[in-house]
């Protein structure tokens, strides 16, 4: 009936009974406490959904997932366990020395990558030769520089003489492949959690856990 509501109808139909609620309450003096009730239920309801499902109401959503840790990293024992975010990917809190950056875990990726940003910002060198590696990505073929990044930490895991790609093609996105993957103890996915085993923990840092 209202096709363009969209993913939004469950939001409009809450606010709806928010004020069929409101104007009961207002004539049936006996019913307010029950209406108050049912007005808080109902607010709590939209909060729920709006952080939920952020993405489709409001990118600035993001930084109250992120205060209410939605997209949840945490250290359990020796391993670093990471939730599946809303967009079905697993996304890690990692340092690279005094950078800090959310890096999307993709197994399908043969190096790690970084944003031409990252790699300037973290003070990572590169590699400038008049022949750039050419890496074939979803969107097409693109030229990229090598490097290394000293060391990437988050939680237990320390990554040391890393070998990365550096490409502005890459926008703003940085890249956890399995060149880091593979240095594992052992990596699995268990539900909606990433779980990582290093080889040799370390103390979790306050800022990396």
């Amino acid at each position: 009936m209202f096709p363009y509501l969209g993913a939004t109808t469950p939001l409009y139909l809450l606010l709806a009974g928010l004020i069929v609620a409101a104007v009961i309450g207002r004539r049936l003096p006996v019913m307010r406490t029950l209406t108050t009730l049912v007005i808080w239920g109902v607010l709590g309801a939209v909060v729920v959904m709006l952080v939920r499902d952020r993405g489709r109401f409001d990118p600035y959503l993001t930084k109250v997932a992120g205060l209410l840790q939605t997209d949840k990293q945490e250290v359990v024992g020796k391993e670093v366990r990471i939730r599946m975010a809303d967009d079905g990917h697993f996304w890690i809190r990692a340092r690279i020395g005094g950078v800090e950056r959310r890096m999307l875990v993709d197994s399908g990726a043969t190096v790690t990558a970084l944003s031409a940003q990252t790699a300037a910002e973290a003070g990572i060198e590169v590699d400038e030769t008049p022949f750039p590696i050419v890496l074939r990505t979803a969107n097409g073929m693109v030229n990229a520089q090598a490097g290394t990044i000293p060391e990437l930490r988050f939680g237990t895991i320390v990554a040391r003489r890393l070998a990365v790609v550096v490409s502005p093609a890459f926008g703003d996105t940085d890249v956890i492949g399995m060149n880091f993957l593979s240095r594992l103890k052992s990596w699995r996915v268990e539900g909606r959690t990433l779980i990582l085993e290093p080889n040799h923990p370390q103390p979790v840092k306050p800022d990396t856990a």
